[in-house]
């Protein structure tokens, strides 16, 4: 007696436009990959907040210029945007370096993912981290400074476009890069002069020409100013929705970067 089953004709699966599915897994593989480790990708970096937080504050007393608020409470902003943008750039750069030094980036190639889908996953994983690590940054400065926000919604979305922007940079960074010493090089000569020459421990409005203009077309400036005046009320640009408009259009065109360079299979493929 034959007791083989017709398991009937193979079906191919279809996945419509978007393939949910792959996005969701995708995008909580990013999540989960710095959440597994999070005394190293979550807490470490809080260390680092407190003690600039620490010494800065010992350092300088008073108020923030132009501000009635305390100089402490303009250093917070300043430091928890920085653990917002260092850290969404950390995680998809290194995302991507991990998965070239190890071999197994055919993990995310190889399944139906589009390009589109591929960048969309890599830049929410990165602004989860950036969000996450700068949520518990705001919480950590808060027995030193007054974390309430005097605009939230403006203090919510320049935390929003930053983790956008540096998680698009360091998806550029990652495909780029083919080993961790290149990826450093990006750390060490763009991210952090960036972000340490934009008013992050300092108003801009103590620099002398040229260097405050040239400070003012600095991207992080404009991410830092506008979050800061999210929470003390007070902004050095001149006009603080042209860094708000500029800073939108940034991250589009820097999420369309990521997008051409996973389509053409930069670095990727080879």
């Amino acid at each position: 007696m034959d007791a083989r089953v017709d398991a009937g004709p193979i079906r191919t699966r279809t996945y419509g436009a978007v393939n949910w599915l792959g996005l969701q897994t995708l995008i909580q593989r990013e999540v989960n990959r710095f959440l597994k480790v999070g005394a190293q990708t979550v807490f470490a970096p809080l260390v680092q907040t407190l003690l600039f937080m620490m010494v800065f504050t010992l350092v300088r007393s008073g108020d923030w210029p132009g501000s009635e608020r305390p100089y402490a409470d303009g250093l917070a902003a300043g430091l928890v945007m920085m653990s917002i943008l260092s850290n969404a750039f950390q995680n998809s750069s290194s995302s991507l370096v991990i998965a070239k030094v190890q071999g197994n980036a055919v993990d995310f190639l190889m399944p139906p993912l589009s390009a589109t889908e591929l960048t969309i996953a890599f830049i929410v994983g990165a602004a989860a981290r950036g969000l996450l690590v700068g949520l518990a940054s705001l919480i950590a400065v808060s027995w030193i400074a007054n974390i309430v926000p005097a605009h939230p919604e403006a203090a919510l979305y320049y935390a929003f476009v930053a983790s956008v922007i540096f998680g698009a940079i360091g998806l550029l960074g990652g495909v780029w890069a083919d080993k961790f010493d290149h990826l450093a090089a990006v750390t060490n000569f763009i991210v952090v002069p960036l972000t340490f020459l934009s008013g992050t421990f300092y108003s801009t409005s103590v620099l002398p020409e040229p260097l405050k203009t040239f400070a003012h077309y600095n991207p992080v400036f404009s991410l830092i100013d506008g979050f800061r005046y999210g929470f003390i009320g007070h902004h050095d640009a001149p006009e603080l929705w042209t860094g708000g408009i500029l800073t939108g259009a940034l991250a589009v065109l820097l999420s369309a970067a990521c997008w051409a360079m996973l389509k053409s299979g930069y670095r990727l493929r080879s």
